[in-house]
Formats: C-alpha cells, sequence, structure tokens
C-alpha cells in the first residue's frame, strides 16, 4: 500500500489519487512449480508481483521513477525537466 511519497526526502503523504503520479510496478518472480485443474500437474508459472509507487505533486514536477534488474527503482530527473 501506498502511504508517502517514494521520494525519500520527502515526507508528503498520499490521500488523494488525482494529485502527483502513480506508478505501477510488475515484477516477475522466481518461476513456481503448481497444479490447477487447467494445467498439468506440475507445470512451470513465473509470479507475478505487483508494487504501487507516488510522486506527490511537488516531487513528480521534476522527478520521475525509473526501474532497472540491475540497480532496482531509481528517482530520475524528468526528461521535461532537464530541457527547462
Amino acid at each position: 500500500m501506498v502511504s508517502k511519497c517514494a521520494n525519500p526526502s520527502c515526507s508528503t503523504q498520499f490521500l488523494y489519487l488525482h494529485e502527483g503520479r502513480l506508478f505501477r510496478l510488475d515484477s516477475r518472480g522466481p518461476s513456481t512449480t503448481h497444479s490447477t485443474f487447467d494445467d498439468e500437474a506440475g507445470s512451470t508459472h513465473a509470479d507475478v508481483r505487483i508494487e504501487w509507487f507516488w510522486l506527490c505533486p511537488r516531487c513528480s514536477d521534476t522527478l520521475t521513477l525509473r526501474y532497472s534488474k540491475q540497480s532496482g527503482l531509481q528517482l530520475q530527473p524528468r526528461v521535461s525537466a532537464v530541457a527547462a
């Protein structure tokens, strides 16, 4: 659950969906083996984990979130903020 801005140096509390920017991160965990009625026993599926992150209006004006497998979630300057 999102409770505050994803910027570690900001303490703004999350209150409304229409303020700031909401980010969805889908990550696939290691494959697991399980059986269902529709699948063959022992079939392999990747676990999908969904995480939500929020940047407050002030931080989202100049920052965005990026994810890479090597370094994880990072704050980066927005392209429009760099060009200005």
